[in-house]
């Protein structure tokens, strides 16, 4: 947008503003009494008789239209504070792992788009904001102290000193405060492409494979995992079949892209179950490649729970996607880091955290051992797992019948109880 057009909408929507504050304070007095209004007693009586004092506010809402001061900063001192006020500019700055990520925003804490914003790093020169989203990302930093510094830019009040950001060496495991920036709806993305999640469990399974709801006992509980592919759910018709608690995906990273993506069903089905009295647990998809993008993941789902309540954990689902999957070649030692990372931020968040991966996976491609302390949960499609390891909750079948899900339905049983 033109500079001088900017500044015409600014202060059009300011003065917008002030008139509304204007008309505000006019009910006010008229309720209450203006200032300098005087109270006199009569002779006959002893109640109080307001007599105001000359003038009155016109009731014309478009006189300040036809007013050429008004929208004059320099005749209007009020207009001139508040235009200066919306054009002041703030960086924030947040940093995981030897990398920056900055943010430009304006005097209302909102990220500002549409603009060719430049930075200068102390010692790395400058950055531009190449996509104008507001947001600049600076990776590849030796850890230390560096100043960032807004470069100038018409239309806006840019800080005058530079912001003083430490660079951190290692990642540590707490949420990232702005995770909110990077997650996406499924509307953002290719769907077909990015969303490629494919079980391993699913090349191991046998003829034995159970497809009904397993009964619970005293120390097992029978349960369903869920995402947008079970499509809407009638919970209510879920609980009475049986189901005890249920694990719904929140979401995952693009397979190609590894943008973070929401489960489209995930708010439905977290409160659709809640509302049956079922409790729930929580998973995420995984194609992070290291720690700082497994810290992402984990942000995302903190991010994507508040305000929610979780009765069992909150699992990394660490599973191939098709052979092309951006993590799939993943050595075994950084895999493992990828789901102690996102298992460690999630605790550190408050929450219980967990692994899902089938037999295979546990066997061949990841340290199980290593993950211990986390909650395991097993893919295995056999009537009697294979497994010698030891797992807390088992995922026996993909194609369960439940009623109130319309077609296939993953079936689970939990011996990890969350009273």
């Amino acid at each position: 947008m033109d500079s001088k057009l900017r500044k015409m909408a600014v202060i059009t929507s300011l003065a917008l503003v002030l008139l509304v504050g204007l008309l505000v304070v006019w009910m006010n007095q008229k309720s209450t009494g203006r200032p300098g209004e005087q109270t006199k007693m009569t002779d006959s009586s002893t109640e109080e008789e307001s007599v105001p004092t000359p003038g009155q506010i016109g009731t014309d809402l478009s006189a300040f239209e036809r007013d050429a001061a008004f929208f004059d900063p320099e005749s209007n001192p009020y207009l001139e504070e508040l235009l200066d006020q919306s054009s002041r500019l703030s960086l924030f700055v947040t940093s995981v792992e030897k990398d920056l990520r900055i943010q430009v925003r304006d005097s209302y804490d909102r990220i500002v788009t549409g603009e060719s914003f430049y930075v200068t790093l102390e010692g790395h020169g400058e950055f531009k904001d190449l996509d104008r989203d507001g947001i600049i990302y600076i990776g590849d930093l030796t850890a230390g102290e560096y100043l960032v510094s807004l470069k100038p830019i018409e239309g806006y009040k840019v800080p005058e000193a530079p912001t003083r950001i430490r660079v951190k060496d290692k990642v540590e495991y707490i949420p990232i405060e702005d995770i909110s920036l990077l997650i996406r709806t499924e509307d953002e993305i290719d769907v077909e492409a990015e969303d490629t999640g494919i079980s391993d469990a699913l090349e191991d399974a046998d003829q034995t494979e159970v497809k009904e709801l397993r009964s619970s006992t005293k120390t097992a509980r029978t349960g369903i995992d869920v995402s947008k592919w079970q499509g809407e759910i009638e919970w209510d018709r879920v609980k009475a079949a049986g189901v005890e608690f249920a694990i719904v995906r929140a979401g995952y990273r693009g397979s190609v892209t590894g943008a973070l993506v929401e489960d489209s069903c995930f708010r439905a089905n977290l409160r659709g179950a809640a509302a049956a009295g079922i409790p729930v647990g929580v998973y995420f998809f995984t194609q992070a490649t290291d720690e700082v993008e497994a810290v992402e993941e984990a942000s995302m789902v903190i991010e994507l729970l508040k305000g929610a309540k979780v009765d069992y954990p909150v699992f990394i689902d660490t599973e191939g996607a098709g052979g092309n999957g951006r993590a799939d070649e993943l050595s075994v030692e950084m895999r493992t880091l990828v789901c102690e990372a996102f298992c460690r931020t999630i605790e550190n968040a408050g929450y219980r955290a967990g692994v899902y991966a089938s037999k295979n996976w546990y066997e061949n491609r990841i340290t199980v051992s290593s993950l211990s302390r986390y909650v395991i949960w097993l893919a295995e499609y056999r009537e009697v797992p294979g497994y010698e390891g030891y797992y807390d909750l088992w995922q026996y079948t993909s194609k369960g019948a439940v009623d109130g899900i319309a077609g296939d339905v993953d079936l689970d049983v939990s011996y990890w109880n969350p009273d």
